[in-house]
């Protein structure tokens, strides 16, 4: 391996205007070819296994044509009286009928019917709301057609009346992460600058991450309609392609810098780099591919085709690293080199101490108290995950400025807190002998279930086999009561079914969302089992330890259970929320802690085969387990933390975005890093090494024999011949 990726790395920087030409070529190419695909499909949403989805699926094929796309856009206009006035009085109700008139006035609409046709008055006529039903989707409508509402919503608050706007029409769509990304982005670079104390050095990684983003995301675009990629398959691609982009580039630069230290010649130095620094790339992007690729495992196709998306930009970034970054380095073989090698003013390598040398020796003379410290601090910040509640948040999450959140606090006064989240319950009474007096008794019974404070009348379809009708919770659909009361309705269903011969299933968006983080919740497990098994193998394999696997293992492990109680305390305790802007608190996204495994797992392994690779490296070479731990920090600890201070920065730039989920996940994320990096692998992974000594190493005789021998350390390298293999005089190779 470490040969073929040396042999790689000369021929890429030997023949570099050609390689370089061929990325650029390959994204135009994927680009134009982008422009000329049908467009991807929209995202359904569909959750296979899950009753709620059954309960759609039915829908759909007894009652054809009767239920809205999932995509069409829908406003909830919302109204409420002045203080001590009725909205039946003559006055506000022809405000509201004028509103209504107009608001329909736009081609985009489909229906308007206003409040007082169609019986959504409250009992005391304070509150009450029409819905708008469009033609297309949110994001298709025009301004014309945003501006009318705006302007009817406008002329009935002037009249008087308080008016607000559920739904996404009128939905500000905050950036993700508006100027505090852009700070990130800054911080980023300005680590990077100080770290290689070059401007070439520095942007070298943002240029190559940035080109591959651009080459997956097109890439995405090009095959979307072919393989069923709906547009949000690009974004966790994106985020992590971006992310590994970035830190493959970093370890390749990092190492080309230290062979140039060492006296090799720039091609030389470069074959080096990607034998060495490239093979830690090839088993880490493989670590990331495996996280990303069991996203399968949880049987949601939302996620199945995101994790792969996401596995194709990571394959991009691992061949950029070892291909285009050998390349450019051979267009500016000096401009990445400190500028006192670049001067001439160094004679060698500097291999002296470090704050990466004396804080390895500070935990080698203190092993059991780092360990202890780090063990406990991470467990103790990881408690508030026992809490954990997973759920879908809506506008009860946004901030009280928008429109969407008072509609829905205005709905939750005038009509009750579950209002805003009723269930649909699709009655099959395929199999009753009298379907009709089958439905009715299912809604009897629901109607009698303790939580449920209203049911509408059930409505059946052409065939006269299937119902439908929606009961009202007496809780917010957010609240634990709301989960608890629809696992009682469906424990009803085997009496409701042998008293009256149908079935039924519960839908609707409450109940989507209770079973998603069901799912979710169940499926976590898993799939950390199957992520960190056969990482484990795959580190097994790498490292040719099986203690050194296990510890990285529980590693990953403490810091992804630390950032999830972190996201907890502040999400769902409100702990801090304040400082970083958020409105209300609530349940964690389901689907987040799945894709921050992922999205981390890759993140984590790539700091874990990094930072103890060159420790096995300094081993195989003959050094004492102790001082190995010394020589790979020497080399390796100050470009992983400025790696994972890139991440930390890029991801907080999204806690300033104005959504609670984006808050949430940039969070999350950051959190996560800073656990890992700046704890896990800076603390833990070196008082663990510490405390086992030569028993790190160890591996059963017979495993030795059977595992492959993949020479990642680039022992190999020290009996290939070449040309330029022979060290140069530092001051004569860096004016080459």
């Amino acid at each position: 391996m470490a040969v073929f990726l040396y042999r790689m790395g000369r021929t890429a920087f030997r023949r570099r205007w050609y390689v370089a030409l061929l990325w650029v070529v390959l994204l135009g190419a994927l680009g134009f070819a982008s422009t000329q695909a049908a467009s991807p499909p929209e995202d359904t949403g569909s959750m296979p296994g899950i009753e709620s989805q059954r309960a759609y699926d039915l829908l759909q094929k007894r009652f054809p044509g009767a239920s809205q796309s999932p995509n069409q856009a829908t406003a909830r206009i919302v109204f409420v009286a002045p203080s001590g006035e009725k909205l039946t009085s003559s006055t506000n109700r022809a405000v509201i009928e004028k509103l209504v008139g107009e608001a329909a006035e736009s081609s985009q609409v489909q229906a308007a019917v206003d409040p007082f046709r169609a019986g959504t008055v409250n009992k005391a006529a304070s509150t009450a709301y029409a819905t708008v039903t469009y033609k297309a989707a949110s994001k298709d409508l025009t301004d014309a057609t945003k501006n009318n509402l705006q302007k009817a919503v406008d002329e009935a608050r002037h009249a008087g009346l308080t008016v607000d706007v559920g739904g996404p029409v009128l939905a500000d769509d905050a950036a993700a992460g508006g100027s505090g990304e852009l700070i990130g982005i800054v911080i980023a670079a300005i680590v990077l600058l100080v770290t290689f104390g070059s401007l070439a050095a520095a942007g070298l990684p943002l240029l190559t991450a940035v080109l591959g983003v651009g080459i997956s995301t097109v890439s995405i675009m090009a095959l979307g309609s072919t393989l069923g990629l709906s547009t949000t398959s690009s974004s966790l691609a994106s985020m992590l392609g971006l992310a590994v982009g970035i830190d493959y580039a970093l370890f390749v630069v990092s190492r080309y810098r230290e062979e140039r230290g060492h006296g090799y010649s720039p091609q030389e130095a470069a074959g080096r780099a990607v034998g060495t620094a490239g093979s830690a790339v090839v088993f880490a992007g493989l670590t990331v591919v495996i996280a990303l690729a069991g996203l399968s495992v949880v049987g949601v196709p939302t996620l199945t085709k995101m994790g792969l998306s996401a596995a194709g930009a990571v394959v991009v970034a691992v061949l950029i690293a070892l291909t285009l970054v050998p390349a450019l380095l051979g267009i500016l073989p000096n401009a990445v080199l400190p500028r006192r090698i670049r001067k001439g003013r160094d004679t060698g390598a500097r291999t002296g101490d470090n704050a990466g040398t004396r804080w390895a020796r500070f935990v080698r003379r203190r092993p059991v108290p780092v360990l202890l410290a780090s063990v406990i601090g991470l467990g103790i910040v990881a408690l508030p995950v026992l809490d954990l509640q997973l759920g879908m948040p809506g506008d009860e999450s946004k901030s009280t400025a928008t429109t969407e959140r008072r509609a829905y606090d205005e709905l939750a006064d005038g009509f009750g807190p579950g209002f805003n989240g009723p269930f649909t319950v699709v009655v099959d009474a395929k199999g009753a002998k009298y379907p009709k007096s089958a439905a009715t008794s299912v809604a009897k019974t629901i109607s009698a279930t303790k939580g449920v404070v209203s049911v509408t009348a059930p409505v059946f379809n052409p065939a006269g086999n299937t119902a439908i009708f929606t009961a009202t919770a007496s809780t917010a659909p957010t609240d634990e009561k709301t989960k608890d009361l629809v696992r009682a309705i469906r424990a009803e269903r085997p009496e409701a079914t042998a008293e009256s011969g149908a079935t039924f299933l519960v839908s609707g968006t409450t109940a989507i969302n209770i079973d998603v983080a069901d799912k979710m919740q169940s499926a976590l497990v898993p799939y950390l089992a199957v992520v960190v098994g056969l990482a484990f193998l795959l580190l097994l394999v790498i490292f040719r330890s099986v203690l050194v696997p296990l510890k990285a293992a529980f590693g990953f492990l403490l810091s992804v259970l630390s950032a999830l109680g972190a996201v907890v305390a502040v999400f769902q305790w409100g702990w801090l929320a304040d400082l970083i802007g958020l409105q209300q608190t609530g349940p964690v996204m389901s689907t987040m802690p799945i894709m921050m495994v992922g999205i981390v797992f890759g993140l984590a392994m790539d700091y874990e085969v990094f930072l103890v690779s060159r420790m096995r490296e300094a081993y195989t070479h003959g050094e004492r387990p102790a001082e190995a731990i010394v020589t790979g920090f020497r080399h390796s600890s100050r470009v992983v933390v400025a790696a994972a201070l890139i991440m930390i920065a890029v991801f907080s730039g999204f806690v300033g975005a104005g959504l609670a989920l984006i808050k949430m996940i940039g969070f999350s994320l950051a959190v996560a890093v800073l656990f890992d990096a700046l704890v896990v692998r800076m603390a833990l992974v070196p008082a663990v090494m510490a405390l086992l000594g030569e028993r790190a190493w160890w591996l059963p005789a017979r495993l030795a024999r059977w595992l492959p021998r993949v020479d990642i350390e680039g022992e190999s390298l020290s009996r290939t011949p070449a040309a330029e293999a022979e060290p140069a005089p530092v001051a004569e190779a860096a004016h080459r």
